[in-house]
């Protein structure tokens, strides 16, 4: 009985360490509010800082947008345990709500199927412009 007992406290043990061991990702944030940002005045461009805070290097194979009017640029190279790396996102602004998902793929053991759903929101105005030729309305000292 005593081995038995033995055998699976090693057993868990094993599984434990294991469940330990390989790349893990950690986003500073994993939502970007852009808040009411106006087109023409702001870029676009937002970054995703992520950590490695696994014991192996962490690739970064894939990050794709919900829509065409996000663009996600991933590293290129693996990141080393402890090191930062960031997923920037250039969003088109187009006017009206933001809404998307950026979809990253990943080695890391602490993300099921190392899949990251990141996401940005907000709403992009257009400045009112107004023309130094529009009429305006009579007031009252103009008669």
């Amino acid at each position: 009985m005593k081995k038995l007992v033995f055998i699976l406290v090693l057993m868990a043990a094993g599984f434990s360490a294991n469940a330990q061991n390989g790349a893990k990702i950690e986003f500073k944030e994993e939502t970007i509010n852009y808040g009411e940002v106006y087109k023409g005045v702001d870029s676009g461009k937002r970054t995703f800082e992520f950590t490695n805070t696994g014991n192996e290097p962490l690739i970064i194979k894939d990050a794709k947008s919900s829509c065409g009017c996000t663009v996600p640029t991933k590293p290129t190279e693996p990141i080393a345990p402890g090191k930062k790396g960031v997923i920037e996102v250039q969003y088109n602004m187009n006017p009206g709500p933001i809404s998307k998902t950026i979809t990253v793929e990943t080695n890391a053991v602490n993300k099921e199927n190392g899949m990251v759903a990141l996401r940005i929101k907000g709403t992009v105005l257009v400045k009112e412009e107004k023309s130094i030729l529009e009429k305006k309305a009579p007031g009252p000292l103009s008669r």
